[in-house]
């Protein structure tokens, strides 16, 4: 069967240009009715009006699909909360949020004036849990939501000049972790995508030919599988040019040193072993590694658990 989100309602932020408008139709045209957010700024975070995001809601009308655009600036949580009462006032509640909207202010460490860090944690970061707060409530009430955040490879691998921008989005993969367990019990999912995409951010960065193959249309159908009803939660998806792989952040199984081994040298000696990737494993919850180490602790020391439920 064809996945459909007939009346189902989406916010998508950023949606004036590249991914986002992308994803915008892409729900549009499988039946849901879309807010199209966009402020209307260039790559570097300037404010140059919404005509974006009126533009898209006429693609998305002419097609026979329901939109409104919106300008809420991410940043400001009150315009954020005006946007999410007038989704519901429009259409009737919101099932789906994609936060997408994002800037770049590119500089190495060195030369960055924080200023220019905190603006990009504050859209990227900042901006996806303001939109996150104001749907939480009514998702939660409502038992259902499907919420996604995006990620970049320069945040989950690093990338020069990008500090800003990669701390950001390794920040945005924490709050996902956390929403998708707080949410389990009111079948909120969230999950994290990874996109690889020919957009306004990156095509000063890329060739023509690697341009052409990440086009945001290759991205789309993996978003549009993390917002289903089916869709799964707390999963990182990277996506480009058609190309889909889970990311996992794993822990080694690691060793317990004791006695004379435990000092900084013995750490040292123990490297290899301590990266060694095999038997590697996906930790469900902080606790996982609490529960992990006590046991390790313990048995490497031949005393019992510390505790009934480990």
């Amino acid at each position: 069967m064809s996945l459909r989100f007939d009346g189902q309602v989406a916010i998508v932020t950023g949606a004036g240009a590249g991914l986002g408008r992308c994803h915008a139709l892409g729900l549009a045209e499988r039946g849901a009715a879309v807010v199209v957010n966009d402020l209307g700024v260039t790559t570097d975070g300037q404010a140059s009006g919404s005509d974006a995001a009126h533009a898209v809601v006429e693609e998305i009308r002419a097609m026979g699909g329901r939109a409104m655009a919106n300008g809420a600036d991410v940043t400001d949580f009150d315009a954020v909360q005006a946007m999410v009462d007038a989704a519901i006032a429009e259409f009737g509640q919101v099932d789906i949020l994609v936060n997408n909207a994002g800037i770049l202010l590119d500089k190495s460490f060195a030369k960055m004036e924080m200023p220019a860090f905190k603006k990009v944690v504050d859209v990227h970061l900042f901006g996806t849990a303001n939109c996150c707060k104001a749907v939480w409530g009514h998702m939660a009430e409502r038992g259902y939501g499907r919420i996604v955040v995006t990620t970049s490879c320069s945040g989950l691998y690093g990338n020069f000049g990008q500090s800003n921008y990669g701390a950001a989005k390794a920040g945005v993969v924490g709050l996902m972790n956390t929403l998708a367990i707080e949410g389990a019990k009111k079948d909120i999912r969230v999950n994290t995508l990874a996109p690889t995409a020919a957009t306004r951010m990156t095509e000063s960065l890329l060739t023509p030919e690697t341009l052409a193959l990440l086009q945001p249309e290759t991205i789309t159908p993996g978003l549009l599988a993390l917002v289903a009803e089916d869709a799964p939660t707390k999963m990182i998806l990277g996506a480009g040019g058609g190309c889909f792989a889970e990311i996992r952040i794993t822990e080694t199984q690691g060793v317990a040193l004791l006695d004379e081994d435990l000092t900084p040298e013995g750490v040292i000696a123990a490297m290899d072993r301590i990266r060694d990737p095999e038997g590697a494993e996906v930790m469900d919850n902080a606790f996982s590694q609490t529960r992990k180490y006590a046991r390790g602790g313990a048995a490497a020391r031949g005393l019992p658990l510390p505790w009934n439920d480990i």
